[in-house]
């Protein structure tokens, strides 16, 4: 992989330090609330999920549509730690109705994430949150899909809406859970 996408998807997904160390993730707003409600100081979600959209952001959030996948459903994969070639990694932990899309062509509705320069993109990460600050992740593993495309697809601050074969993973070295290939741009 080119090195400056390698350095940019490894950032992203804070794992700089090299792909067998696995994210360890808390929160400036504290640990999760002990009588199990699910969310913590102001409101916020605690937890597995896509992400909080700000309601400062001046993107809009993603509309409901039937034709794409939900990111409800992708996100919702718990982890556990397993002992993987002899280290101990966070590994993903996928519902039935997860792994019923491995290898299926869908379509997935978000924001994208490039991971090159210039305005047309063929590698890019979607995400199911737009990008608040070039330094962060809008969520956890769960709520990003790397895209690679068949041709290029213009980079738009606005949600996007891709189709390709999509690949649920198990192992993957960067922290990855979900990747699209030979996608194209729809509508």
């Amino acid at each position: 992989m080119h090195l400056f996408r390698r350095h940019v998807l490894l950032s992203l997904l804070g794992l700089a330090s090299g792909p067998a160390f696995a994210q360890v993730l808390n929160s400036p707003l504290g640990a999760p609330p002990a009588d199990g409600t699910g969310t913590g100081p102001m409101g916020v979600p605690h937890g597995q999920g896509a992400g909080v959209h700000s309601p400062q952001s001046p993107i809009a959030p993603l509309p409901t549509r039937d034709d794409v996948v939900a990111w409800s459903l992708l996100t919702d994969v718990r982890t556990e730690v397993k002992t993987v070639a002899k280290r101990k990694r966070v590994v993903p932990v996928y519902p039935p109705e997860v792994r019923a899309l491995d290898q299926r062509r869908l379509k997935l509705h978000g924001f994208m994430l490039p991971l090159e320069p210039g305005e047309n993109q063929r590698h890019f990460l979607l995400a199911s949150v737009p990008l608040t600050c070039s330094f962060c992740t809008p969520g956890g593993a769960e709520s990003l899909v790397e895209v690679r495309t068949k041709t290029p697809v213009k980079y738009r601050l606005e949600a996007v809406v891709v189709e390709g074969k999509f690949h649920v993973l198990d192992n993957d070295p960067y922290g990855l859970y979900y990747r699209l290939s030979e996608a194209e741009g729809s509508r």
